[in-house]
């Protein structure tokens, strides 16, 4: 049976969370947080400048803010859901980065535990990892569908008990793929009888896919779950680094404990609270605005002498092609000339992404606006064939 405060670490076990100074009293002539009273140090500050009261600490819980996120997500809960978020499943972080270093120091001991990725990943798992001295294990996703290897990964925990935590992209970075929700929910399920381990589901581009898809309203049901978003992606929020953890409440409680106080900034709470409400129409409209974008891009892009396959899926705010050399094969050396021609002598920044594991040739390209879009496709066009000629 799984428990989850048998994989946390000891020393986190015995964690006391810090008691801020607006965990008592919020109102009143405060004195006892060694603020200044006087106020923010800006020259004649604006009415919004004044509201946020910038010279006192924020709100180290974000309850008002948790609750909005999760009216949100429960307005579309996934299809095996059977239990309601509360506050108590969240976790806010700066950025979705700081989790996932925080799970790592959660339950992985240095120079002991390790953590399980499946390439072609997100890069910043592995980052974390080599920075806690945990060690890295490699289960690649099935080609050509980027999906999950349910029986290779139950076959690598089971036969390794240093594995701690399971990242997965979904939908995926670099490959634009959402993985299967019930090969994900398979996977837990059987995982619970055989693993005292973490499934970490990266939900940073979930808002691009089918409503339902997220799986962070089955934190409740699955306490060996974990999901990740962000407001970097849909929401254009990415100047204001929020990202959301959803646990079970008592990997929660414990996650909350560990993270720094008032890691959410006020500025940061402010708009995120604007974009979690009145903002919601205006998210809807960017996805829309993008999702078709992006199937008019990759219809012109596909059309290219030189361009192959669309590597990846489309359930994200990007795409991930194939660049081929004069004798139609995939190619990182034109894909490298390609991208770097683009940004130097045309003003068109792609990423290469050809090194990462069955991508070769591979360039992923964000969606702009229309605009932006179409001069991506002309520079795109002009470049390659001249390379190529």
């Amino acid at each position: 049976m799984f428990d989850v405060r048998s994989i946390v670490r000891p020393n986190i076990l015995t964690l006391e969370p810090y008691r801020c100074a607006r965990d008592d009293f919020k109102t009143g002539i405060l004195l006892d947080a060694n603020e200044n009273t006087h106020g923010p140090a800006i020259p004649s500050p604006d009415e919004t400048e004044l509201s946020l009261e910038l010279n006192r600490y924020p709100d180290p819980h974000q309850h008002e803010l948790k609750q909005q996120i999760i009216d949100f997500r429960e307005a579309h809960p996934n299809k095996y859901a059977t239990e309601k978020l509360t506050v108590e499943n969240l976790c806010l972080g700066v950025g979705s980065d700081e989790s996932i270093d925080m799970l790592l120091r959660c339950v992985c001991v240095p120079g002991k535990d390790k953590m399980l990725i499946c390439p072609p990943t997100y890069g910043m798992y592995s980052i974390c990892a080599t920075v806690n001295d945990v060690a890295i294990e490699k289960l690649p996703l099935t080609v050509p569908d980027f999906q999950i290897d349910v029986e290779g990964i139950l076959s690598k925990v089971s036969s390794d008990a240093n594995i701690k935590l399971l990242y997965l992209t979904s939908p995926g970075n670099p490959t634009g793929k959402l993985i299967n929700v019930d090969s994900i929910v398979k996977l837990l399920e059987e995982l619970l009888k055989v693993w005292q381990g973490l499934v970490v589901v990266d939900e940073a581009y979930i808002d691009f896919t089918d409503a339902g898809s997220s799986m962070c309203t089955l934190v409740n049901q699955y306490p060996n779950l974990v999901v990740l978003q962000t407001l970097s992606k849909s929401f254009g929020l990415a100047g204001i680094r929020l990202g959301i953890t959803y646990s079970s409440k008592e990997l929660s409680w414990f996650l909350n404990a560990m993270k720094y106080p008032y890691n959410i900034s006020s500025l940061t709470s402010n708009i995120a609270l604007k974009a979690t409400n009145q903002g919601l129409s205006v998210m809807s409209d960017y996805v829309s605005k993008i999702t078709k974008q992006r199937d008019l891009v990759l219809e012109k892009l596909l059309s290219l002498e030189y361009v192959g396959r669309n590597i990846g899926g489309l359930d994200s705010n990007f795409i991930l092609i194939e660049v081929l050399d004069k004798a139609g094969k995939p190619s990182n050396e034109v894909a490298k000339e390609l991208y770097n021609t683009l940004a130097t002598d045309n003003s068109i920044v792609v990423r290469f992404r050809g090194s990462e594991l069955n991508c070769t040739g591979g360039l992923r390209i964000s969606i702009g606006t229309e605009e932006e879009n179409k001069q991506l496709i002309a520079r795109f066009e002009a470049v390659l064939n001249d390379i190529n000629k």
